[in-house]
């Protein structure tokens, strides 16, 4: 297979967001579909619909933007534009990373950021390294084979424990670092 050149989708964000959610990049399902998370099988809209008890899976997809949106909850990827063969991260190329301070210009309250899965996950230290809160969360991918209730627990877990305004209400720590979630 050749690989070609890809574009990621704009942030998904808005004034109100305290907590901002970062994946690695769309996988072919998802550009096809132009929509987050597009893939039939990722866990995404599942595990996030069952932490902020909203049918997000069942919903139109600009109903779950709007939903996260009204949740103080913002959606990206950490990677803007790659090369790659099929939807495995492990098969991106030519990384180039997305321009952050396009959505903390926007959501200026913004507090908190979770990588969704290892891959986004690298990034963690550039956000930590500005002051925000870091959470490194199991993949909502299909390619990752943790069980679906020990993905759930890590995502309740992290933005389950967070007020109406997204402030942590609680403070929860892996024990294997600061700011990994098991």
């Amino acid at each position: 297979m050749v690989s070609t050149r890809l574009r990621g989708f704009p942030p998904v964000i808005d004034r109100r967001c305290q907590t901002l959610v970062l994946g690695s990049f769309p996988s072919q399902a998802s550009l096809m579909k132009a929509q987050y998370y597009g893939h039939p099988q990722n866990q995404f809209w599942r595990l996030l619909g069952q932490v902020l008890d909203a049918p997000l899976f069942d919903m139109p997809y600009r109903e779950r933007l709007e939903t996260l949106l009204a949740h103080r909850i913002g959606l990206w990827d950490v990677i803007g534009r790659c090369e790659r063969t099929g939807s495995l991260d492990s098969n991106i190329r030519q990384a180039q990373q997305n321009v952050f301070h396009r959505a903390t210009r926007i959501a200026t309250g913004l507090r908190c950021i979770c990588f969704n899965g290892k891959t986004a996950g690298r990034f963690e230290p550039l956000f930590a390294e500005q002051g925000y809160e870091t959470f490194v969360l199991p993949s909502s991918s299909p390619a990752n084979t943790v069980a679906y209730w020990v993905k759930l627990r890590a995502w309740r877990q992290v933005l389950g424990s967070r007020d109406s305004k997204g402030k942590q209400t609680t403070r929860h720590r892996s024990p294997v670092t600061r700011h990994h979630v098991d």
